[in-house]
């Protein structure tokens, strides 16, 4: 009897240990899903993509939270200067256009999608910032060029323990 309640135990803890329940922000290479890296804080706290805009050459933050659905949501966007690709407040509906000391801001964009698509650049050093920390560059965790997916994701805590983290 004794021995099927410790048999009983062992896959239980096994079946606890692989079953999904720690909800992270996954990025991933998108061609080999197995590259990757998780952020428990993203999930709570939100996090800024950065980078150096190509034409204007200044940093352009794009500021995400996480929606009740899962999905990821621009917004707020802070950059320097204009330069083509930046959003003109007029073109979402409720956002709101601030000049700051330190250059400009959106807010209100409230741009909603399931997962983000983009490709670490080799001139506009992409950075992952949590809330309130430093920058974390892409190009440490990938090759430049490479396709990423950003999306959030229950993974169970052995996959969680065994994969790097931000």
């Amino acid at each position: 009897m004794k021995k099927r309640k410790g048999i009983f135990l062992v896959l239980l803890f096994i079946l606890v240990l692989n079953f999904p329940c720690i909800k992270v922000l996954s990025i991933c290479n998108r061609k080999q899903c197995l590259k990757k890296i998780y952020s428990y804080s993203a999930v709570n706290e939100g996090f800024s993509i950065n980078y150096t805009h190509s034409v204007n050459k200044g940093r352009v933050k794009d500021f995400y939270r996480i929606t009740d659905k899962n999905n990821l949501e621009v917004y707020k966007t802070r950059f320097v200067s204009y330069g083509a690709g930046i959003p003109e407040s007029y073109e979402t509906a409720g956002a709101d256009f601030i000049l700051t000391n330190d250059g400009y801001e959106i807010i209100n964009l409230h741009r909603e999608v399931k997962e983000l698509v983009m490709a670490v650049g080799v001139v506009a050093d992409h950075a992952i910032q949590l809330t309130g920390r430093l920058e974390f560059p892409l190009k440490n965790f990938f090759e430049p060029r490479t396709s990423l997916i950003f999306k959030i994701k229950k993974v169970s805590v052995l996959n969680f323990l065994f994969t790097k983290k931000i």
